[in-house]
């Protein structure tokens, strides 16, 4: 065990950390020849197009230093804040932590968030700087910035530049050298930390965990602590680039178990692993069920595809457990499912997925987040969907989810960011200046006010310098409605909207206006109306298609004229009656996008 060292990386999307890694695998000889590429870790197409992480990866390497041969575990952990439980675990299963910061951009606010779990984990930080090796690179002013939020010596920086390679020897000496070795008793009950799983379509589910005490050995009979669910370990090992199979894993290592699990539901992420025979009195500290934030409808283009997309959700579960989805209808738009996601990005992301891996073309509607709705007579609802509301009369009052949202901006910014935020009912707590230019500024605000465009917005009025971080810090009451649209007098159930009370009238105006240049023309008149209850609030007219019934009338008496006029009126009067409106799918998508 002295001679094994875990660590993650931590750092805010596009810092480097998916370059370093695949520096530290090149110096270690992990990856040679052919395997050698960019983002080494990274293998969905998704990740490396966007640059991004979104499943977390584990790798173990073999370091050489005074004649004394090293196993170095990395755990390497996704960056966005969607996905922050999956960092808590991949922290916990580890003894240090690189904190990789740009030497262009400084600290953002998602190393902060991830920093401090790491501390709260008592890892040992080692601050690195990256890519120094461009000309914009501010390597003092970082360097004064970090020893400022860690309170570390400026000697203990290292400056790297992951794509040249410079000072990545430093980086691995300084692994073995600051990071303790992991502590553990290998004669105690079994006690492994899941930090990750995957599905492989020959073995099932596939689990990566840490062991903190006792020895597992091929062929044990385990059990899941919070599943209690009881299985054999089939197959074990180390996670080298491909598994490498072993026969025990002890106290302090890093491996993969294959036990025939075939549903993800079984194996979540945070549980322990213990033996039957001899269990562990207590689990691992921390474990937690995710539970989504952002909720939205997911829906065939074409109405045969429902099969396809039911097959496809379930492929896609296996990958990720975090989704979760049950099937629905819609007036307008059929059958679908009503999907709960981590946050946008991972929405948008299982979309992609949908229509990549599995060539499913989808319609989403709008995403909102869980409501608590308390009846008079005491009952309490956790809706998802405007039309599960109950009725106006029986509702004594409505709840909606806040955040604590953390941004991190130059000070140059202030303005705008504040205006947007209260803009989105946001209350101010605090600010801190972390440096003379950079300010650090803490809000309590509505989840449902960041699913839109927020996060976008934030991002054009900072011109890209500002980072946003948030975690949920419960519900609290709201004065909520619920905005119907409707088309001649029906309401299409796929358009409606809970929305603060403050924003309905601007809300509705601003999508009959829009819906008004989407909706194709008739031959008779289209109410488009936003209606709160039975109280209209706005309204648009798509103008009929008119025949010029009196080209024939060449002169003659003016009764002529409108004897033919009232006979096209009736007759436009039954056809609408009679006729249906159809609803193109540009108008589902226009409410996702209304400020553009």
């Amino acid at each position: 065990m002295q001679h094994i060292r875990n660590f993650c990386i931590i750092a805010h999307i596009d810092h480097g950390k998916s370059t370093l890694a695949d520096r530290l695998l090149q110096y270690t000889g992990t990856v040679e020849g052919k395997n050698l590429k960019n983002q080494v870790l990274d293998d969905m197409d998704l990740e490396r197009e966007r640059g991004i992480t979104i499943k977390s990866h584990a790798i173990q390497m073999n370091y050489e230093e005074d004649g004394e041969n090293y196993v170095l575990n990395l755990i390497d952990t996704p960056g966005h804040v969607d996905f922050s439980y999956e960092v808590s675990r991949s922290i916990a299963s580890c003894e240090g932590a690189l904190l990789v910061i740009d030497a262009t951009q400084g600290i953002q606010a998602q190393t902060i968030a991830n920093l401090y779990q790491a501390i709260d984990h008592d890892l040992e930080i080692i601050p690195v700087l990256n890519k120094i090796d461009l000309p914009q690179a501010m390597v003092e002013d970082v360097k004064d910035q970090v020893v400022e939020l860690i309170g570390c010596d400026r000697d203990d920086i290292l400056a790297t530049s992951a794509k040249t390679g410079e000072g990545v020897e430093d980086v691995l000496r300084a692994i073995v050298d600051r990071i303790p070795p992991p502590e553990g008793n290998p004669d105690a009950p079994l006690q492994a930390l899941i930090f990750d799983s995957i599905f492989n379509p020959y073995k099932g589910i596939i689990a990566y965990f840490k062991i903190f005490n006792g020895t597992l050995k091929k062929g044990d009979a385990v059990k899941f602590y919070h599943t209690e669910k009881e299985y054999e370990a089939d197959e074990i090992g180390i996670l080298r680039l491909d598994f490498e199979p072993k026969d025990k894993l002890s106290a302090g290592d890093v491996g993969y178990i294959i036990s025939g699990v075939k549903t993800s539901r079984e194996v979540e992420v945070g549980d322990t692993i213990t033996h039957i025979e001899n269990p562990t009195e207590k689990p691992i500290e921390g474990f937690k069920h995710v539970k989504p934030m952002v909720f939205a409808g997911i829906y065939p283009i074409d109405t045969e595809d429902y099969e396809l997309l039911r097959e496809s959700i379930e492929k896609l579960q296996l990958n990720d457990a975090s989704l979760v989805y049950e099937p629905e209808s819609s007036m307008a738009l059929g059958f679908g499912f009503r999907c709960g996601f981590l946050g946008l990005l991972h929405m948008e992301i299982i979309q992609e997925r949908l229509e990549r891996e599995f060539g499913v073309n989808v319609i989403t509607t709008v995403p909102n987040v869980s409501y608590k709705v308390f009846e008079k007579n005491g009952e309490v609802h956790e809706i998802y969907n405007p039309s599960e509301l109950p009725d106006p009369t029986k509702i004594e009052h409505i709840e909606e989810p806040y955040i604590h949202a953390q941004i991190i901006t130059k000070s140059d910014y202030i303005g705008p960011i504040m205006n947007l935020c209260i803009e989105k009912r946001g209350k101010l707590l605090n600010q801190t200046y972390l440096t003379t230019t950079r300010i650090e500024m803490n809000f309590e605000m509505p989840s449902g006010e960041i699913v839109f465009d927020f996060y976008d917005k934030l991002k054009s009025i900072s011109k890209g310098y500002a980072s946003f971080d948030y975690h949920q810090v419960g519900y609290q009451p709201s004065k909520l409605v619920k905005l119907d649209i409707l088309l001649n007098g029906q309401p299409v159930d796929a358009l409606s909207t809970l929305i603060h009370f403050s924003n309905a009238y601007n809300f509705g105006k601003r999508i009959c206006h829009k819906l008004k240049d989407l909706i194709p023309r008739q031959q008779y008149d289209i109410a488009i109306q936003a209606a709160i209850g039975s109280k209209i609030i706005s309204r648009e007219t798509v103008k009929a298609y008119r025949k010029d019934v009196t080209a024939k009338c060449y002169g003659g008496d003016i009764t002529r004229k409108r004897k033919l006029l009232e006979k096209q009126k009736k007759g436009k009067k039954r056809m609408r009656q009679v006729g249906n409106v159809e609803v193109p799918q540009q108008a589902f998508l226009v409410v996702l996008k209304l400020n553009d």
